[in-house]
């Protein structure tokens, strides 16, 4: 599985990731992409960084910036990591991109104390017009067509919150955005993109 990292412009989350992140601290970033994000919090909270990632250009990408990087393919488990070694565990932008959502975010939470998940919000406004218009959405965080896309999960930000609930999955914070800007009115309408900090309860 491939990381979005790279298809965004002016990673704004970075900086609200980072605030949730101690000094020193053990990070796994899963589809790391690039390795941009494992390189913003290394510069500016010298931790300890992994990343996972499948694509071997974004490999190649992370190795060159000096981020430490695994090979394989996320669907497979965190089998390779023992319980709460990483104070936190990161998917930025790519839970919608996995087909064992559930394992995936459990095993977050095994291997790290706390997670951080950001995803695309499929009930955002603009998305919900492009459906009652008879087309699938396309915008700068959902950017393909039907037919390309490596999205295989569409969800929004009130569907995450059911499955946390479902699942014992207790919600720290929750930050939600729409162009860059934070969303404080109804985000399962008005949020583009919502970012959380999530534990085991």
């Amino acid at each position: 599985m491939s990381s979005a990292h790279t298809r965004m412009d002016g990673r704004f989350d970075f900086e609200h990731i980072a605030r949730w992140i101690n000094p020193g601290e053990r990070v796994l970033d899963l589809g790391c992409g690039d390795g941009a994000l494992l390189a913003f919090l290394q510069q500016t909270r010298q931790i300890d960084g992994y990343g996972v990632e499948l694509d071997p250009d974004n490999v190649v990408a992370c190795i060159r910036r000096g981020v430490n990087v695994l090979q394989f393919n996320l669907e497979q488990g965190l089998s390779g990591f023992e319980d709460a070694s990483f104070e936190h565990v990161i998917m930025s932008l790519s839970l919608q991109t996995v087909r064992q959502t559930v394992p995936i975010m459990q095993e977050m939470l095994r291997v790290g104390r706390e997670a951080v998940v950001s995803f695309p919000n499929f009930g955002y406004k603009p998305h919900r017009e492009a459906i009652a218009a008879g087309r699938m959405p396309v915008s700068r965080h959902l950017p393909y067509q039907w037919f390309n896309s490596p999205n295989v999960r569409f969800f929004t930000i009130a569907d995450f919150e059911a499955l946390c609930a479902d699942e014992g999955i207790e919600i720290r914070e929750r930050r939600a955005f729409a162009k860059g800007q934070p969303v404080e009115d109804d985000p399962n309408l008005n949020a583009e993109v919502a970012l959380y900090r999530i534990k085991k309860q």
